[in-house]
């Protein structure tokens, strides 16, 4: 790292952390959009979960044009494109309300999700050099706070909007037919438009400041001697199983970290709890999820190494997955909200612990940990598919194999083909 990233350490570190509350704030919409899209486009619970589908898939497709864009432009602005893109893909919310066509409503969310892509590309590894490798989780936690604290005031934000009076509103639904009930559905599609406006013009301006800002650039592609000796013979990024493990246990993990976000508003509503109220079950989630971060800050690495936070936080999961398929109603939905708390700290850890020792080879490391994300494409879905067969409760089964994969990269495969300290 440069003197100049070193005296400028104070402003990227708020720059990225601007940056990690705009992707978390758009990427917690697609919880209250879940339930909103169902009765809007009049969808099945499958079909809801493709919100899910369509905006994470982008992560894998654009995983390697991401690292293109980044060596292209470079760090900073790659973050800027990034930006673009996503604004690029909020706008067009606007003729998916006004035509209530569920399928651009999905082309939109993968416009969004393509720019995420970028911007996780390059503000992750970017935050997780910005500093000693030992406190990087620590970093990232820091970075989380702002992503979840955006996370929290999306679902409130978006909710009081396009899901205002929604119990009446159902009520007086399924008396209409014909014509008056597509009027109906007209008007609830129309009240997303203002807002993803509104997102539109705020993603516009922060790339154009991203872009003339002094973020300093940071060159991965120079490695250290020590990291320089043990890549020596390495001549892909396929000599790295470690690697590998942690892309797959980031598959998992941010599955299990949307079917817990996105899936807990519709899990409360299948408890007969009111629409109305359940919105704000996404909103807990998140909280957990801050707390969770804001424990990382305190204790990683003085008191407990990222690694051995990554095996409490797995065990965790598998515990309150567990205790939530066989408690009584407000009991399991508590377990579900608290899986924020388990799922904190496992990006902030599995990040640092995949990257660990790649030196030259971190870019297109990173743009594999990105197209780990794609494993919100997959899951949700998955447990969509579930809840239509068996119950939303014991679909959440799905989320155990999970959090046990997640245990052994933390345990036993964050190692494998090199020699680690746990860090």
């Amino acid at each position: 790292m440069s003197d100049t990233t070193k005296k400028s350490g104070l402003n990227p570190i708020i720059i990225i952390g601007a940056l990690f509350f705009v992707f978390g704030f758009v990427t917690w919409l697609n919880g209250t959009l879940i339930p909103y899209l169902k009765i809007a486009c009049q969808l099945n619970n499958f079909e809801s979960y493709l919100v899910a589908s369509a905006f994470y898939i982008a992560y894998l497709l654009m995983a390697k044009p991401s690292s293109w864009l980044l060596k292209v432009f470079g760090f900073k602005n790659g973050m800027a494109v990034g930006l673009i893109i996503i604004a690029a893909g909020a706008l067009i919310f606007v003729p998916a309300a006004l035509t209530r066509i569920y399928p651009i409503f999905l082309l939109g969310l993968f416009i969004q999700g393509s720019g995420l892509a970028v911007l996780q590309s390059a503000s992750n590894p970017y935050i997780t050099i910005l500093g000693p490798p030992e406190s990087a989780a620590k970093r990232i936690s820091i970075m989380g706070i702002f992503n979840k604290f955006a996370g929290v005031l999306a679902p409130i934000a978006l909710g009081s909007v396009v899901l205002s009076n929604i119990d009446s509103f159902n009520v007086k639904l399924a008396t209409l037919s014909g014509a008056e009930k597509v009027a109906q559905l007209n008007e609830l599609a129309s009240r997303v438009i203002v807002p993803y406006v509104l997102i539109v013009i705020v993603l516009v301006i922060l790339g154009i400041l991203i872009y003339f800002s002094g973020l300093p650039e940071i060159d991965t592609d120079n490695e250290d001697e020590a990291v320089a000796a043990a890549n020596s013979s390495k001549t892909s990024i396929f000599d790295f199983p470690h690697l590998i493990i942690g892309v797959i246990a980031l598959f998992f993990y941010v599955g299990a970290e949307v079917i817990a976000g996105d899936s807990i508003i519709s899990y409360g509503v299948s408890h007969h709890m009111p629409l109305s109220e359940a919105r704000y079950l996404a909103s807990c989630t998140l909280t957990c999820m801050v707390l969770g971060y804001f424990a990382g800050i305190a204790f990683i690495p003085k008191y407990i190494s990222q690694q051995k936070a990554l095996v409490c936080s797995a065990i965790l999961g598998v515990v309150l997955t567990v205790v939530a398929l066989f408690a009584p109603k407000y009991v399991s939905i508590a377990c579900i909200a608290l899986l924020g708390l388990a799922n904190s700290l496992m990006w902030p850890a599995i990040w640092p612990l995949a990257l660990s020792g790649l030196g030259r080879f971190t870019k297109i490391g990173s743009s594999l940990l990105v197209m780990g994300i794609a494993g919100a494409a997959v899951f949700p879905p998955i447990y969509g598919l579930l809840v239509d067969v068996m119950t939303a409760q014991t679909a959440y089964v799905i989320l155990v194999p999970i959090y046990l994969f997640i245990l052994y990269f933390a345990a036993v495969g964050y190692k494998k083909g090199k020699h680690v300290v746990a860090v």
